[in-house]
C-alpha cells in the first residue's frame, strides 16, 4: 500500500509552554507550523492575485464548501480543472465545510440531525447540506485537507442548545468519516474533525474525546471568535489542546488578532485563519508593531514613513501619506497594498513564533510583541470579524 501524502510531524514543543513548531506535509507541498491561512472564500483571497499572495509568505490558503457550492457551483469548478487550477495556486488549500456559514445565516436554515436545510442567500434556491453531501462536495473541489460538517451556535447560548449541537458535531462527524472512507481519493485529501461544545469545559473535552477515539488525521477548535470574550476562549483552548493528540495537526477556526494568534499558539495549536488581515486593510487598517494605524486619519497625510521600516512588503516601499491619499482617493490600489502589508504582517507573526519555539524563547518573544502592542503608537481599534 502506497504511503499517504499527508502527514504531520511535530518538531518542537517549547520547553516553557506547549507551543509547537512542525509540519505538515500535503500533495501540493509542505506547511511550517504554526501557521496563518489567508481566507480566500470564493476561491479568491480579496484583491489579490495568486504571486502577490505568494509574496506574502502563504503558503496555505483557506476556500468555502458553502459559496463555492452555491457559485459558481460544484460542476464549474470541477469544470475549470478544480479548486486549484481554477484559482492558479499550487500550494496546498483546506476547504471549510460551511457550518460557520449555516450558523451566521441561520435565519434562512433548519438543522435537525439529518443536516441542513437552507435557502440560498443568492437566489433563495432551497438546498441541503447533509454530513455525507458536504463530504461529496470538497472531494469534487479537490481541497487538500476538508472539514467535516459541525453545527455552530452564537455564544453566549441555552446549555441545552450547546448540549445538542455538541452531540449533533459527534454524530455528523462519524458520518463523514464514513463518507470520505467511501469515496475515492483522487486527487488526494484528507478530512479534519472540529470541537465543540461552547463555553462548556466538560462537553469540550467529552466532544475532543469522542472525535479522537475516531482517529482523524487532524483536529479543528471551531465554535469560538462568535461571541465571547477573549479570557473566555483561552479557557477553552487550555481544557481542548491537552485532549487532542501531539501527532496530529490542530486548528483554531476564524482567530484572530495577533494577540490572539499568539495566545493561542502559547496553548498549543498549530493552524489558524482568519479575515481580519484583509477586511481592515480593505477598510484602511494596517498592522504594525506598533499597534493598528487607521490611514484615513489626518495626522498620516504628509507623513513621509513607510508603515514598517523593516517590512519588506510591496505596501512599506510607499510612504503612509501616499498610502493615505490611495484611501481618500478611492483607488483601489489602497485597499490591495494594505491587504498584502497585513497578511505580510501576519506571515512575519508566525514565522517569528515558529523561530522562537525553535529556540524555546516563545514566552519571550511574546512578551515582547505584547509590550509593544500595549505601548503602541497605533490610532484605531481593530474592525471585528
Amino acid at each position: 500500500m502506497a504511503a499517504s501524502p499527508f502527514s504531520f510531524r511535530l518538531h518542537r514543543t517549547d520547553a516553557g509552554c506547549r507551543a509547537r513548531s512542525g509540519t505538515l506535509q500535503t500533495p501540493h507541498g509542505p506547511v511550517e507550523t504554526p501557521a496563518f491561512m489567508p481566507v480566500g472564500t470564493q476561491a479568491t483571497v480579496k484583491g489579490l492575485v495568486t504571486p502577490l499572495l505568494r509574496q506574502t509568505g502563504a503558503r496555505m490558503v483557506l476556500a468555502n464548501t458553502y459559496h463555492l457550492a452555491l457559485r459558481p457551483e460544484v460542476e464549474v469548478v470541477q469544470a475549470l480543472g478544480g479548486l486549484h487550477r481554477m484559482m492558479a495556486w499550487d500550494g496546498p488549500i483546506l476547504t471549510d465545510s460551511g457550518g460557520f456559514q449555516v450558523f451566521s445565516l441561520r435565519r434562512l436554515a433548519e438543522v435537525s440531525d439529518q443536516g441542513v436545510v437552507f435557502r440560498s442567500h443568492i437566489d433563495g434556491r432551497l438546498l441541503t447540506f447533509s454530513p455525507e453531501r458536504v463530504v461529496q462536495i470538497q472531494r469534487a473541489l479537490g481541497s487538500d485537507v476538508a472539514m467535516v460538517l459541525d453545527h455552530v451556535v452564537q455564544l453566549p447560548c441555552e446549555a441545552e442548545l450547546v448540549r445538542q449541537a455538541c452531540q449533533r458535531t459527534v454524530l455528523w462527524a462519524q458520518r463523514s468519516l464514513q463518507a470520505a472512507q467511501q469515496l475515492r481519493s483522487d486527487p488526494p485529501q484528507t478530512l479534519f474533525a472540529i470541537v465543540q461544545g461552547g463555553l462548556d469545559p466538560e462537553l469540550r473535552v467529552w466532544c475532543a474525546e469522542q472525535l479522537v477515539a475516531l482517529d482523524f488525521p487532524g483536529y479543528a477548535i471551531g465554535g469560538l471568535s462568535v461571541g465571547e470574550t477573549p479570557d473566555e476562549m483561552y479557557a477553552m483552548l487550555d481544557v481542548t489542546c491537552p485532549v487532542l493528540p501531539d501527532d496530529r495537526p490542530r486548528y483554531l477556526m476564524g482567530v484572530g488578532r495577533p494577540e490572539n494568534i499568539l495566545q493561542a499558539i502559547e496553548r498549543g495549536i498549530d493552524l489558524f485563519d482568519c479575515v481580519m488581515p484583509t477586511r481592515n486593510g480593505r477598510n484602511a487598517l494596517a498592522f504594525t508593531d506598533q499597534g493598528p494605524v487607521r490611514l484615513r486619519n489626518a495626522i498620516h497625510r504628509r507623513d513621509p514613513r513607510p508603515l514598517e521600516a523593516d517590512c519588506d512588503c510591496l505596501a512599506c516601499r510607499h510612504s503612509r501619506g501616499y498610502l493615505r491619499h490611495l484611501f481618500m482617493a478611492g483607488e483601489m490600489l489602497g485597499p490591495i497594498l494594505l491587504s498584502i502589508h497585513n497578511l505580510t504582517y501576519y506571515q512575519r507573526l508566525v514565522a517569528g513564533a515558529r523561530a522562537a519555539i525553535q529556540q524555546d524563547h516563545f514566552a519571550q518573544f511574546h512578551a515582547e510583541k505584547q509590550a509593544r502592542w500595549c505601548g503602541s503608537s497605533g490610532d484605531s481599534a481593530v474592525e471585528q470579524r
